[in-house]
């Protein structure tokens, strides 16, 4: 268990705290503050994985999040998880990590054969070797390669873990903590702004923590967390480790996302595994830093090959060296950092090699470690077969020299991390002098500090942060803010990396991207067959497509583009950046909503009063609604339903209208928008009024129906069907964003805010009397049909009376605040008491629709248009509206298309049933003949007989005729009379009553 590479002294881990943990079966030890990578490091484990493609053995390149090796899968069981980057995952007493993408073993992997076919799998081999026979794609093909594809795998049991959603809002989001994230969280938390700070990594500092420099006259460790202590003191200040913005989005907000747990071997009872964070932020500052990248040259994907700034991180942070004698190879003055690290730490530094061709830092720092330094010189291959035994280095002279080392550490120069900056679609700019790409038109509210930005040095990180979070926090209305930027030590001025890009010299492989097995040969491939384009190259080749998004292959691959066609980088131009930036576990988008919780059932305002009064409840959609009342004595549903609809049709009933969908539509043009998504004018509706509004889609064919009410010169309130609603509000937030964004109009659902119930029958006028507050008139005079009022009820609770009818009644909805739903339907039943009245539930409801011909789901299915359904009259020819044009295409207007109808058996005693087909008398029943179906049927109280409604091939001109209903399914044949769908009160007098 000893830990054969981890530093005698230094480092920020706590050696007093020792963890144990296993990889691949092998038992292992590491210290608190350790990631698995650095663990890993200090035990000397240089090979922690395979390639893709070719299964060749690799090891660490990076110790952050951009690693594209070190995947590996955590934990066993349910709680497996696959494709964990080793840099990011913290290290825990019991953590369990295995290799993945290798058979039977890590070092002895047999999908290593893969390398020997390597002619075959170049660039776009997928598409070359796959096309023919066509027959053997389905059968051989697809499956050969889904069983070869990806890296880990799942448990395939369910997740046992919680996840959390949570909405945060701020005046100044900090996206980073190394030195310019945490001076432009101080300047703004020092103004009392309301300051965010979000954090990838589990400590804050960034590259401070990896760095021997001081700040303020003490390390920068040290510095850094001062700063923190500072921070977490200021009142408004809220401080997000592990948590990693992935997204940037409209109007300020930002997603990230928290691993509130994964730290722990299994989260404490109720705690989420991981947290997805809504930050609406008003400012934002973007000090994300910038990744180290690679040069290609022969092997360098080899374990042992290591980004020279992450050579540091391992070495000052986690006191471990991942080699005894390295070779540095560097074309910025920056490794020379790395050079005087190693040394420090006691690690040989047997050369260095500086790609440039003059006098520079490296020079100093080579002497200084007794190393041999080659000017202009190339490392062309890294020599060893499973990891690094030596690499061949080219002088500026032409020869060639092999050194002895088992640690490559290699610059190239350093990529700000602009990712986050394009998600709105800027692509970012090319700067020469920093051969780099820089910000492009960063998202409105966000400015760009310290490395993400270009300012590569200590002392420009920290003035620029401490200016972005200055100016970030005084635009968002707050000032006094402050930051003394402290002393820093002198730094190389030239740290930047303007090639090679790659070696020449070597018959290996030399690799772009990593994870991917993208080399320099596919570049050049992709180059001779046209595809040249950025966009092209990263599909044709896969660059920058793995799980590390191209963080360090992509410039590399398109610096080589540009040199085969002869084009500066900034002709060859970039791809953007898409969210999220960071891996997201689909747990936590889905966040609490899971098992029942992914679709919650929703309570009616009523649920509680329907079971004391021992309803019977049926859930449709997401609804929970009581479908009948039974009382005693009654055996089935069916009594009761009867005895339902005969007092309502006789007294008085109550139902839970809640469910319906309401959206309440404000604005200046808000009329003006409703006769543009609507078939009939609401413009001119008098306020006080009511009517019934029919909306198409822009295909022609209904989508819903609904009342419109004006409670106001621009307030209009929506009711929609209950399985519609969601659709509804989507189509119209769609028309005012997209077809009508010139109008002037707010749209809200206001579904949940409002208990409403329909109180239906004879003596409704009595219950409702009885309920509203003295001097609110309810007669047919004071508030006629489709009349509205808001008044207040029940001694002053604000109400909203509508005169409407959906049972054919006379019927008034009362709506009022959700809170007093339950409230009001006791006080209603209270009230209606002396005139025998009854709840009734969704069974009796639908009856009493089809006994008075009003269609409803089964009718308005998105297979009918207006006319199918008899509502031809609602459709406007005096204004234009949402479907109106397509409308008119001949199938619609066909008169052979079925129209709805009612059925009545000519045998009173039949029963009918939805579903059943409608055929002519004295044909065969088959489909040749079919001329429609039964869309609804019920057995009506108020006719004594079942009687339904259906969709029948020119219906309207059928009327008497008689047709066969039949229904093979259920050994169905009857015979009825086509008649007009309403069956109770054609003339409407009593709603009107």
């Amino acid at each position: 268990m000893s830990q054969s590479h981890r530093l005698p002294a230094g480092g920020l881990v706590d050696r007093a705290k020792r963890l144990s943990f296993s990889f691949d079966g092998k038992t292992l030890e590491g210290h608190a503050g350790d990631t698995l990578a650095s663990a890993l490091v200090a035990n000397g484990v240089k090979l922690v994985g395979r390639s893709f493609k070719y299964h060749r053995p690799r090891g660490l390149v990076s110790a952050g999040a951009e690693e594209p090796n070190g995947l590996v899968e955590l934990r066993t069981g349910a709680r497996r998880e696959p494709n964990v980057k080793a840099t990011t995952a913290e290290l825990y007493d019991g953590l369990t990590a295995q290799s993945q993408n290798r058979w039977p073993s890590l070092a002895f992997d047999l999908m290593a054969v893969n390398q020997l076919a390597a002619p075959m799998f170049t660039a776009g081999f997928y598409y070359k070797t796959f096309m023919w026979p066509a027959a053997f794609w389905e059968k051989l093909y697809e499956p050969l390669i889904r069983r070869a594809a990806g890296l880990g795998s799942l448990s395939g049991e369910a997740d046992p873990d919680e996840y959390e959603k949570a909405t945060v809002h701020c005046d100044v989001l900090v996206i980073g903590s190394g030195p310019a994230g945490l001076a432009a969280a101080l300047a703004a938390g020092r103004s009392g702004a309301r300051v965010v700070l979000a954090e990838e990594d589990f400590a804050l500092g960034g590259r401070l923590l990896a760095e021997r420099l001081t700040v303020g006259g003490v390390p920068a460790a040290q510095w850094a967390a001062q700063a923190e202590a500072e921070l977490a003191a200021l009142p408004d200040v809220t401080l997000l480790k592990r948590t990693a913005v992935f997204g940037v989005y409209d109007d300020g907000v930002y997603g990230a996302i928290e691993k509130v747990a994964d730290h722990l071997p299994v989260p404490a009872p109720h705690q989420p595994r991981q947290r997805y964070w809504r930050i609406v932020a008003k400012r934002t500052v973007l000090a994300a830093g910038a990744i180290e990248r690679p040069i290609a040259f022969g092997n360098n994907d080899r374990p042992g090959v290591m980004a020279a700034g992450a050579v540091r991180s391992y070495l000052n942070r986690f006191g471990a060296a991942p080699g005894r004698r390295a070779v540095v190879f560097a074309n910025n003055d920056d490794a020379a950092r790395t050079v005087a690290d190693l040394a420090a730490a006691g690690c040989e530094v047997a050369a260095v090699v500086d790609a440039r061709g003059d006098a520079t830092a490296l020079q100093a720092a080579a002497k200084a470690a007794g190393a041999t330094l080659l000017f202009g010189g190339q490392v062309v291959e890294a020599l060893g077969r499973g990891a690094v035994a030596g690499a061949r280095i080219a002088s500026a002279k032409g020869g060639t020299l092999d050194v002895p080392c088992d640690l490559i550490a290699v610059s190239g120069g350093w990529n700000p991390s602009v990712q986050l900056s394009s998600h709105h679609g800027a692509r970012p700019r090319w700067d020469d002098r920093l051969a780099a790409f820089l910000p492009g038109q960063a998202p409105a509210g966000m400015a760009v500090a310290g490395a993400a930005s270009g300012a590569f040095g200590l002392a420009q990180c920290l003035a620029e942060g401490a200016q972005a979070g200055r100016a970030a926090a005084e635009a968002a209305g707050f000032s006094g803010g402050g930051f003394d930027r402290p002393d820093v030590e002198p730094e190389p001025e030239e740290v930047y990396g303007a090639g090679p890009w790659r070696v020449s010299g070597s018959k290996a492989k030399a690799f772009v991207d990593f994870q991917n097995d993208v080399s320099v040969k596919d570049v050049e491939l992709a180059a001779r067959e046209g595809f040249v384009s950025v966009e092209h190259l990263k599909r044709y080749t896969t660059l920058g497509m793995a799980t590390d998004q191209g963080k360090t292959g992509n410039v590399l691959g398109l610096a080589i583009m540009a040199e085969v066609t002869g084009r500066t980088i900034p002709q060859t131009g970039s791809t953007l950046a898409r969210s999220p930036f960071a891996p997201v576990a689909l747990g936590a988008l889905g966040g609490a909503h899971r098992g029942k919780e992914y679709r919650p059932t929703r309570l009616p305002p009523s649920h509680f009063f329907a079971e004391e009064q021992g309803a019977v409840f049926v859930e449709t959609g997401q609804w929970m609604r009581a479908a009948y009342f039974p009382q005693a004595g009654e055996k089935d549903w069916f009594e009761s339903m009867v005895r339902e609809v005969t007092t309502v049709r006789t007294k008085v009933g109550v139902y839970d209208a809640s469910t319906l969908g309401k959206i309440d539509v404000q604005g200046p043009d808000a009329g003006a928008f409703l006769d543009r998504v609507y078939t009939s004018a609401f413009s001119k509706m008098p306020v006080g009024k009511a009517r019934y509004g029919l909306a198409l889609r822009e295909d022609g064919f209904v989508l819903d129906d609904g009342t419109i009410a004006r409670l106001a010169e621009g307030h209009y309130y929506l009711t929609t069907s209950t399985a519609h609603a969601a659709q509804m509000m989507r189509h119209l937030e769609f028309c005012r964003q997209w077809l009508f964004p010139e109008l002037d109009v707010h749209l809200a659902s206001i579904t949940d805010q409002w208990a409403k119930y329909a109180i239906a029958g004879p003596r409704a006028r009595d219950v409702v009397a009885a309920l509203v507050d003295e001097g609110n008139d309810v007669s047919n005079e004071g508030l006629p049909f489709l009349g509205v009022k808001e008044l207040t009820v029940c001694g002053g609770v604000k109400a909203r009376l509508f005169r409407l009818s959906f049972s054919g009644e006379l019927a008034y909805e009362l709506a009022v605040p959700a809170r007093y739903g339950d409230a009001m339907i006791r006080a209603i039943v209270k009230a209606g008491e002396p005139f025998g009245i009854c709840p009734y539930g969704a069974e009796a409801l639908a009856v009493m629709r089809i006994e008075k011909g009003h269609a409803a789901g089964p009718e308005i299915n998105g297979q009918t248009t207006a006319g199918d359904l008899g509502m031809t009259g609602l459709l406007s020819t005096k204004k234009d509206f949402v479907g109106r044009t397509l409308a008119t295409r001949d199938g619609l207007v066909d008169p052979n298309r079925p129209t709805l109808v009612g059925l009545r058996p000519v045998d009173r005693t039949a029963r009918l049933r939805a579903g059943a087909h409608l055929v002519k008398r004295g044909v065969q029943p088959v489909a040749a003949n079919d001329e429609g179906y039964v869309t609804s049927a019920a057995y009506s109280p108020s006719n004594g007989h079942w009687i339904a409604l259906a969709l029948l091939s020119r219906g309207p001109e059928r009327m008497g005729e008689i047709v066969r209903v039949f229904d093979p399914v259920r050994d169905g044949d009857v015979e009825c009379e086509v008649v007009s769908p309403c069956f109770v009160d054609p003339e409407g007098a009593r709603l009107r009553a």
